[in-house]
């Protein structure tokens, strides 16, 4: 993401202007947005002309509009961002109040104009324009008969390719069914990877699977690619790791990145952060539950008496439409930074973020037990419910 422009007032009201560079700058994009921003951007209107004659003629014209914005829509395969709302700026072409549809996308320049901009969105801001925090993990999670192939970017977790193939089982005195499918299944995997995974930008690949399923698709893969002199993946193989997973479903990819192995080779990434962070609070829960709060009115409680280590909380949670229960969460944030805690920011579209997403999308790592809490629990998640 590029920075082009940031004005904002004393109040935080203001506006900035963003260059989305990369698919990934337009999720950035979809969390920066809220309703009743404000979003000037380049668009097509198609316009009804009417030629001296009286004849009626339609054309799609560029102009540039700023709408209010009323509802947002984005779609996290293929990265696009459509944002409906009201024209609030006279326009040649389209009428004050009339609706229009704005789809936003990488190197498409736009200005966000914001009656408050608080931390959290303005935090968001900085890493997008940060290039350290590209995309640079690639992962195939895989099992007999089944693949996906992923990219763990710091913000989701994207499946690239899905590869199915019947593998019929071993028969006794005769294999050769069984072990054409497997090299077929093999061969579809490696042409997914060659497809998706960018070495250039990817410092890492995992393979994860159970049992030996990925020591004998890697064995096979190197071999192909000596054998047609397959020069991309022999000059990145040191990239590859392989590590074990329960299954080749995409939820096993959280095992993965939990592997020590792997969180030392992929510790500056943000996905690891985030992974070991909730893993260090389900083992809280389970040793010393007296230290680990989720659900709001819990956590916030648990802030009070300044005893949050770690904040874990889901982005989701800033989406909110209402916006005082938006600013609720907003001030957690900074209240619990101001108290020297810790703060990470989930994704809901990593394996992570949708975990903590099914713990109502705030929990807690405390620094000291707080038994009156645990108490209140019943109370707090009936209240809640």
């Amino acid at each position: 993401m590029k920075l082009v422009r940031k004005d904002l007032e004393k109040d935080n009201a203001g506006q900035v202007t963003l260059i989305p560079e990369e698919p990934e700058d337009m999720w950035h994009t979809y969390n920066l947005l809220q309703v009743g921003d404000s979003l000037r951007a380049s668009t097509i209107r198609k316009v009804q002309t009417e030629s001296s004659t009286g004849s009626v003629g339609s054309n799609r014209i560029r102009t540039t509009l700023t709408l209010c914005v009323e509802t947002i829509d984005f779609d996290s395969q293929a990265c696009q961002l459509r944002v409906k709302g009201t024209n609030i700026q006279e326009n040649e072409y389209v009428k004050m109040g009339a609706y229009h549809t704005i789809e936003l996308e990488p190197n498409r320049q736009f200005t966000l104009a914001k009656k408050q901009w608080d931390s959290v969105v303005l935090e968001r801001i900085e890493q997008a324009c940060d290039p350290a925090w590209s995309a640079d993990v690639a992962a195939v999670v895989m099992q007999e008969g089944l693949a996906h192939v992923c990219l763990v970017t710091p913000s989701m977790t994207l499946t690239r390719a899905k590869v199915e193939v019947n593998i019929p089982r071993k028969r006794k005195g005769n294999c050769s069914q069984h072990d054409r499918a497997l090299e077929r299944f093999y061969e579809q995997v490696v042409q997914a990877i060659q497809r998706h995974i960018n070495f250039e930008v990817v410092k890492c690949v995992l393979v994860a699977s159970p049992g030996f399923v990925r020591e004998q698709f890697c064995d096979y893969m190197f071999q192909q690619a000596v054998k047609t002199d397959n020069k991309v993946l022999l000059e990145n193989r040191s990239k590859f790791l392989q590590v074990h997973s329960s299954s080749g479903h995409k939820y096993a990819l959280k095992e993965a990145l939990c592997d020590p192995a792997v969180t030392s080779r992929l510790s500056d990434t943000k996905a690891a952060g985030e992974v070991k962070a909730l893993d260090d609070f389900y083992k809280m829960l389970q040793h010393e539950p007296d230290r680990a709060f989720y659900g709001l009115k819990h956590v916030e409680k648990a802030n009070e008496a300044m005893a949050i280590d770690t904040l874990l909380i889901s982005d989701e949670l800033f989406r909110h439409q209402d916006v005082a229960t938006r600013a609720r969460y907003v001030k957690l944030v900074d209240s619990v930074r101001e108290n020297m805690g810790t703060v990470r920011i989930f994704s809901s579209l990593h394996v992570s973020g949708e975990q903590l997403g099914q713990l109502t999308g705030v929990a807690a790592i405390l620094r000291f037990p707080v038994a009156e809490l645990s108490d209140q629990e019943d109370e707090s998640s009936s209240e809640e419910d």
